[in-house]
């Protein structure tokens, strides 16, 4: 299977501390039956000061620490970026990290805030498809004006944008309503990746294989493959940024 998102990087934000917690959140993945992760750490200027170019020397000196330890996990450098006026300065200079791409288009990991969907946030993405990417929003099911009304997504899936599901939300490991949300959202076809999210290996480990058996269960194998490796593959062809 292939991770799409995931916080593995050491010391740059809420994920993964230190190089040890790092290598044993990627030896967690391949074990849950992941060989490809896509790193996304946070991209939120004033609080992760992250961007594609600060980013990359971290992102190398990991991959060859995979390597020396012998984790068969292929990565891919992303980010994870949060919806504010500077994450548009930063893609006017090319210092926006990039997920790979879909149909030709690049594809940005876009979060919103956890609380809302922000006034004027379908305004910018119709922005970044009028320059040729695709916004795909992170962790939908988890924003509370979605759990309280998913067709607040409606605008967004009708002007091109790609859903990711949070497989430990499939699982229900972020209550109920998030995972009803997110079984409302695959039920409508409208989600294009399931991932992992993961952190940390006490509250969020990767558990995508969990997620895909149960997605499998109720929708039936070929569902679960696209979600899990199918789409994820399809994005990630197009990752060579780093």
């Amino acid at each position: 299977m292939i991770d799409l998102h995931c916080h593995y990087l050491p010391g740059i934000d809420d994920g993964a501390q230190d190089l040890d917690e790092a290598l044993a959140l990627a030896r967690a993945a391949v074990d849950n039956g992941i060989h490809t992760a896509v790193l996304t750490p946070h991209v939120h200027p004033g609080r992760y000061d992250n961007g594609l170019a600060s980013l990359r020397p971290h992102f190398n000196a990991f991959r060859d620490e995979l390597r020396r330890a012998g984790i068969p996990l292929q990565v891919h450098l992303g980010g994870e970026v949060r919806l504010l006026p500077e994450a548009i300065m930063m893609l006017a200079a090319g210092d926006l990290p990039m997920l790979g791409t879909w149909d030709g288009h690049l594809v940005v990991l876009l979060e919103f805030p956890h609380d809302q969907v922000p006034v004027g946030a379908i305004n910018a993405v119709r922005y970044l498809r009028t320059r040729g990417i695709v916004p795909m929003i992170a962790h939908p099911e988890r924003n509370k004006d979605i759990l309280r009304d998913w067709r607040r997504l409606e605008p967004f899936v009708l002007d091109g944008c790609l859903l990711q599901v949070t497989a430990a939300s499939v699982c229900g490991l972020f209550g109920v309503p998030a995972q009803q949300t997110a079984d409302q959202l695959i039920a409508m076809n409208w989600v294009s990746v399931i991932a992992t999210d993961a952190h940390n290996l006490e509250h969020r480990p990767p558990m995508l294989a969990q997620a895909r058996f149960l997605v499998e269960q109720r929708y039936g194998p070929q569902v679960a493959f696209a979600l899990t490796e199918g789409n994820p593959a399809k994005i990630v062809a197009g990752n060579d940024f780093e």
